[in-house]
C-alpha cells in the first residue's frame, strides 16, 4: 500500500487537465489535503495516499477507485451545502469540506462494516421475506434498514441555487467529443449544418486523452472543430435523455438546455466492464480505463505494482503505458488461451512481463482491514473457461488492472428506439436498426481501431447531412466494418465458494445473488433487475447489467444472441434535482398593503400564489394566543383584515344576466340596483368550486369576487363559455385594480363614517347592499356583508389609493384599540357563523347539498353549470353531510386537525375540515363531514386524531353564534 506521506504524482503527462501552478486545500473526513486546480475529490485524494474513498451500500465494505468516469458509487460524498457528491468527476475548489457517505464514525472505522460479517443473513430479497411479523415492529425494521443502507441525507436547511432552463436548436447535434464524434461535427459542418457538439467531460477529445495518446489526429481535429463558424462546442454537458421528435435534455453545471435537433449522432463511446472474481471490489482493484484516466489526465500513480487481468489489445497497450510510467507489471493474466498475437504480446514480453495465457484472477487477497489489496491469486482455466482452484498461484502487487471488455454507451439510442442485437463476433450489443434521424459512430457503433473509428465518425456526419438535405454531394462511402477479434470476453464470471463475487458495486450484489435469483423464479431481465436490484444503484447498471445478463443467459442455457438488455430510460446518468426544478421560481403576489403588514410583524402564509398575514405577532403571546386575541377584538371592537387576493370580476353587456345564470346556482334577474348577493358556482358534474358576493352596480353591469385561489382559473373558464355561448358580455378582472379590505366589529361604522361620503345607517345602507364613493379621498366600492358574522363592511377601492385609506382606517380606529386580523382570525371568526371556505370544507366530489348549501341552488332556472346532475343525485341516497360539532368546554387534550377522521363502528364515517378555538363560543368547535344518520344535534362522533386515540366530539346546531343574525345590525350609536 502507498505510503500516504509520499505523493504519488507523476511527473507531467502529456494531457493533463491539472494546473500544477494553482494548489488547493480541502478536507476530506476532518484531514486536511492539497491538490491542484483540475484535481477532481478523488484524483487529489488518490495523489495523497488515500486508498479509501467510501463504503459500500449494504455491506460497507471499503471502497476506492474503480471507473475515474462517473458510473460507480464508489466515491460518494457529501458537504454541508450538497450531498452524493461523486468524487471521480467533481472538481476540488478551495476549503471544499467533504465526508463519505454511509458511514457511522467515518469511512476508515466505520462502525457498520460489521455488516460484511453478516452478509450470508441477508442475501438479496431478505428485505422482502423477513420483518413481516409481527407487524407491529416492521416500522422498527424499516427505519432500522434504511439508516444503515442508501447513500446521502438530504440537508433539510441548504438553499437550492438556481438552475436556470435554456433552450436551442440546431441541424445535427453530436454526442460525444471523442475520435468519432469529432470527426462527425466536422463532416457534417462541412456539408453545411449547424453542428452542436457535446461531451460530458471538461475536455474534449475522448480515447485520444487516455488511449491514444499523442496521436497527431487529435490536434488535427480538435483545430478544425474549434475554428469551424458553423460548430457550437459544449463541453461538461451531459445529453441526459432523449425524447420525441429529437429533443433532447442537455445538461451542465449550472442548466438544463432543451435542445430540438434535426439530426442525431450519437458518438459516446463505450463503458469498461469488469471482470468477477472474489474481492473484485476492494481499493486497487479497478478498470483499466480508470486507471489509465487517473495517470493521463491527473497525472496520479495508480498503483505500485500491477497485475493485469485481460482478454484484448487494450490490456496490453494499458500494461505498456503503466510500464513506461515507472509501474512495475507483475503479470499479464490473459483470459484467452492462446492469448494475444503480433507485437503487442511480443512487446510485453520484451520487458519480462510474466504471461498466463488461459488463466485468471480467483480472488484478490485484501491488505489489513479490506483497505486495500496485496496480491491476486492467479489460476488456469479449463477447456470451458471454469477455474481450476488447484493451480492457483499467488502474485504480490497493490493494484489489478481489468481489461476483458466493453459494453456501448447506448442509452441514447435505446431511448430512441434503436434496436440493439448481440454480436457474437464482438460480444456486445451493437446497433441494427436505427430510427428516422438518428446515427451512431466509433465504439458504439461496434468500431474500435482508432482510424476506423475517425472514418466512422466522417460518414455519420456526412449521412446526417444528408438526412437534411444539406450535404453538398455524397461523399459518403462504405461504412467501416465491424471486425473482431472481439474486445469483450464472452464471460469474464469466475465463481469462487467463499463469495464476495460482485457483480454490481453500487448496489452491493454479488454472482450468489444472481444465481439464487434466478433460482426462486426471478430469471426475466426485468424481473431480475427489480427483485435482485441489480443495476439499479446510481450508475444504472453501466457496469453491470451486461454481466448480469450474461450470468441469467448461462443459467437458462440461452445464448446471448436471444437476449435484449432492460429498457432504457431518461436519464442516463443521475440528475440533480435542483436542475429538474429550473429556477424553483415561485410567483409570488404581494397587495398593496404589504409594507404594513411587514411593518407590523405579520407571519405570512400562502394563499394560491399570494402572501397574506396568518397572524400579527405580540411580544409575549404564542400564535395560538395572538389569532384568538385578533378574533376576540373583532367580536368586541373592531378589526381589519386585508381581502386583496380575492378574485374581483366586473361583467357588463346585454347578456350579463343570462351569463350569470349559467355560471352561478342563484337567481340574479330580480336582484335589484345596489343590491348583492351570495353566489354558488359548481362544474358539469354537479360539484362546487367556487364562491362569492355579486353585486348589481347598474341593469347591466356586475361586480363579483370569487375565492383567491379560484380567480385566474374562473375568468378564463367565463371568457370561454362567453365565447362559445356567442353571449353579449364583456368580462374585465380588476383582481389587481382593486384592493379588498374588511372592516368588522360593532364599532366598524364609527370608524368608517367620518372617512366616507357615503351614508352607513341602517336605513340607508342596510345588510347586503353595494355602494359606491369615497374612503379617505379613495373612489370605492362598499358592501354589507358579514362572512366574519359582524357587522361590517367590505370595501373595494383602487390599488394606487390602498395603504392611504387603509392607514387612516387604523388612524381612526385607534380611539376604538382597532387591530389588523390575519387569515388565522377570519377562519375562527367565519367558523363561529358556520360559514363555509371552498376548498377546505368542500372537496372534489363535494355538492350544494352535502355542504349545507342546497338554500343557494335554485332548480327552477332553465340551466346552470351541473344542474343535470343535481337532478340526478338528489334522487340519490345522500352518503354524507356537513355538520357542526363542539368539544367539552373544559377539554385539554390535543385538538384534532382537519383531516383526522370520523370513526363509527371501525369505519370510516368522515372528517374533520375545520377546527378551532372560539372565543365566542367558548370552547373548541368544527365542521365534518359525516353519515347522513349522525347529522342529530346532540349526537356524539368520535375523532381519531393523530396519536390513534379517539375524542368524542357532540354535533352541534348552525351556525354556533348569533343564529338571529343580530349583530348584523349597527349599534344604537349617533356618529358625527
Amino acid at each position: 500500500m502507498p505510503n500516504p506521506l509520499v505523493s504519488q504524482r507523476l511527473p507531467q503527462q502529456r494531457n493533463e487537465v491539472i494546473d500544477r501552478r494553482q494548489k488547493i486545500r480541502f478536507s476530506f473526513e476532518g484531514e486536511s489535503y492539497k491538490g491542484f486546480s483540475g484535481d477532481t475529490i478523488s484524483s487529489a485524494l488518490w495523489a495523497s495516499g488515500v486508498r479509501v474513498l467510501g463504503r459500500s451500500f449494504k455491506y460497507h465494505r471499503p471502497r476506492g477507485i474503480f471507473s475515474m468516469a462517473d458510473v460507480d458509487c464508489n466515491a460518494m460524498m457529501e458537504s454541508p451545502a450538497e450531498t452524493n457528491i461523486r468524487g471521480d468527476v467533481t472538481p476540488i475548489t478551495e476549503d471544499l469540506t467533504v465526508t463519505a457517505v454511509n458511514t457511522v464514525g467515518g469511512v476508515k472505522n466505520d462502525a457498520l462494516r460489521i455488516l460484511d460479517k453478516f452478509s450470508a443473513f441477508t442475501p438479496v430479497g431478505f428485505y422482502y421475506k423477513a420483518f413481516h411479523t409481527p407487524r407491529r415492529l416492521f416500522p422498527f425494521y424499516e427505519n432500522s434498514i434504511r439508516k444503515v443502507a442508501g447513500l446521502g441525507r438530504v440537508n433539510e436547511t441548504r438553499s437550492t441555487p438556481p438552475s436556470p432552463k435554456d433552450y436551442a436548436f440546431c441541424d445535427v447535434i453530436v454526442v460525444g467529443a471523442g475520435p468519432s464524434g469529432l470527426a462527425a461535427a466536422f463532416s457534417a459542418a462541412e456539408q453545411g449544418a449547424q453542428v452542436i457538439l457535446v461531451d460530458e467531460n471538461e475536455y474534449a477529445g475522448g480515447s485520444f486523452r487516455y488511449l491514444h495518446v499523442g496521436d497527431e489526429n487529435f490536434s488535427k481535429l480538435w483545430d478544425r472543430v474549434q475554428s469551424h463558424p458553423r460548430i457550437a462546442t459544449r463541453l461538461g454537458t451531459l445529453a441526459a435523455g432523449y425524447y420525441a421528435d429529437h429533443w433532447l435534455a442537455l445538461v451542465d453545471t449550472q442548466r438544463m438546455t432543451k435542445l430540438r435537433a434535426r439530426s442525431v449522432v450519437v458518438a459516446a463511446g463505450c463503458y469498461e466492464q469488469p471482470a468477477v472474481f472474489r474481492n473484485n471490489d476492494l481499493p486497487g482493484v479497478m478498470l483499466a480505463a480508470g486507471a489509465l484516466r487517473l495517470m493521463q489526465l491527473y497525472s496520479v500513480r495508480p498503483f505500485a505494482k500491477a497485475i493485469v487481468l485481460t482478454a484484448n489489445a487494450d490490456g496490453y497497450e494499458a500494461a505498456l503505458t503503466f510500464s513506461d510510467a515507472g509501474i512495475e507489471i507483475a503479470a499479464m493474466v490473459d483470459l484467452r488461451p492462446a492469448g494475444e498475437p503480433g507485437s503487442l504480446a511480443a512487446e510485453v514480453a520484451k520487458r519480462k512481463i510474466p504471461i498466463h495465457r488461459g488463466s485468471a484472477v480467483y480472488e484478490a487477497v485484501p491488505g489489513p482491514g479490506k483497505r486495500s489489496i496485496k496480491g491476486a491469486v492467479v489460476c488456469a482455466l479449463d477447456a470451458k473457461g471454469a477455474v481450476l482452484p488447484d493451480t492457483g498461484v499467488t502474485i504480490a502487487g497493490d493494484g489489478i488492472a481489468m481489461s476483458v471488455g466493453w459494453t456501448p454507451a447506448d442509452g441514447l439510442l435505446r431511448q430512441a428506439n434503436t434496436r440493439m442485437v448481440y454480436s457474437a463476433d464482438l460480444e456486445q450489443f451493437v446497433p441494427h436498426e436505427f430510427p428516422s434521424g438518428v446515427f451512431a459512430a466509433g465504439r458504439v457503433n461496434g468500431i474500435y481501431d482508432l482510424h476506423h473509428k475517425i472514418e466512422d465518425g466522417r460518414c455519420a456526419g456526412l449521412e446526417a447531412a444528408l438526412y437534411l438535405a444539406t450535404a453538398k454531394e455524397d461523399k459518403i462511402g462504405p461504412r467501416p466494418e465491424r471486425s473482431g477479434p472481439a474486445r469483450s470476453h464472452a464471460y469474464p464470471v469466475f465463481f469462487h465458494p467463499k463469495g464476495k463475487n460482485f457483480i454490481d458495486l453500487d448496489e452491493d450484489v454479488t454472482l450468489k445473488d444472481i444465481e439464487n435469483a434466478c433460482q426462486e423464479g426471478f430469471d426475466y431481465p426485468e424481473l431480475l433487475k427489480r427483485y435482485s436490484t441489480v443495476g439499479m444503484g446510481s450508475s444504472q447498471g453501466k457496469h453491470s447489467n451486461l454481466l448480469a445478463l450474461r450470468v441469467l443467459t448461462r443459467w437458462r442455457g440461452e445464448e446471448m444472441r436471444t437476449k435484449e438488455m432492460t429498457t432504457a430510460r431518461p436519464f442516463t446518468r443521475a440528475i440533480k434535482l435542483s436542475h429538474l426544478a429550473g429556477r424553483i421560481f415561485t410567483a409570488v403576489r404581494r397587495t398593496p398593503i404589504h409594507s404594513f403588514h411587514e411593518a407590523h410583524r405579520a407571519k405570512f402564509m400562502y394563499a394560491g400564489s399570494w402572501m397574506r398575514p396568518e397572524y400579527y405577532q405580540t411580544d409575549g403571546l404564542s400564535r395560538e394566543q395572538c389569532i384568538y386575541r385578533e378574533a376576540k377584538n373583532v367580536r368586541h371592537g373592531v378589526g381589519l383584515i386585508d381581502l386583496g387576493t380575492l378574485g374581483k370580476i366586473e361583467a357588463c353587456g346585454p347578456d350579463v344576466v343570462e351569463f350569470l345564470h349559467r355560471f352561478y346556482t342563484g337567481l340574479f334577474a330580480r336582484l335589484r340596483v345596489g343590491r348583492s348577493r351570495y353566489g354558488a358556482m359548481c362544474d358539469e358534474s354537479g360539484v362546487v368550486i367556487d364562491d362569492g358576493i355579486v353585486g348589481r352596480l347598474a341593469e347591466n353591469r356586475f361586480y363579483f369576487s370569487t375565492t383567491t385561489t379560484g380567480s385566474d382559473a374562473i375568468f378564463q373558464l367565463m371568457q370561454r363559455w362567453i365565447i362559445e355561448w356567442g353571449l353579449g358580455v364583456l368580462l374585465t378582472n380588476v383582481t389587481s385594480h382593486y384592493l379588498a379590505m374588511n372592516l368588522a366589529g360593532p364599532h366598524s361604522i364609527e370608524v368608517l363614517q367620518p372617512l366616507t361620503d357615503i351614508d352607513l345607517s341602517g336605513a340607508a345602507f342596510p345588510y347586503l347592499r353595494i355602494r359606491e364613493g369615497t374612503v379617505a379621498g379613495v373612489p370605492a366600492r362598499l358592501s354589507r356583508v358579514g362572512f366574519v358574522g359582524e357587522f361590517g363592511f367590505e370595501i373595494h377601492l383602487n390599488a394606487d389609493g390602498a395603504l392611504h385609506a387603509w392607514n387612516a382606517l387604523m388612524e381612526a380606529g385607534k380611539p376604538f384599540e382597532i387591530l389588523p386580523f390575519g387569515v388565522e382570525a377570519q377562519r375562527i371568526l367565519r367558523l363561529e357563523k358556520g360559514h363555509i371556505i371552498i376548498g377546505q370544507d368542500t372537496d372534489g366530489l363535494t355538492q350544494p347539498d352535502e355542504a349545507g348549501m342546497a338554500w343557494a341552488v335554485k332548480m327552477r332556472k332553465p340551466f346552470f353549470f351541473g344542474q343535470r346532475s343535481l337532478v340526478i343525485l338528489q334522487k340519490k341516497q345522500r352518503l354524507r353531510e356537513l355538520v357542526g360539532f363542539t368539544l367539552p368546554e373544559d377539554y385539554e387534550g390535543p385538538l384534532p386537525k382537519e383531516s383526522h377522521l370520523v370513526i363509527e363502528n371501525d369505519e370510516i364515517a368522515g372528517r374533520v375540515t375545520s377546527i378551532g378555538l372560539s372565543p365566542a363560543v367558548g370552547r373548541p368547535i368544527g365542521l365534518a363531514y359525516v353519515k347522513p344518520e349522525q347529522n342529530q344535534v346532540g349526537r356524539k362522533i368520535n375523532i381519531r386524531i393523530e396519536n390513534g386515540a379517539f375524542v368524542e366530539a357532540t354535533v352541534a346546531a348552525l351556525p354556533f353564534y348569533d343564529p338571529e343574525n343580530l349583530r348584523q345590525k349597527p349599534k344604537k350609536t349617533t356618529v358625527a
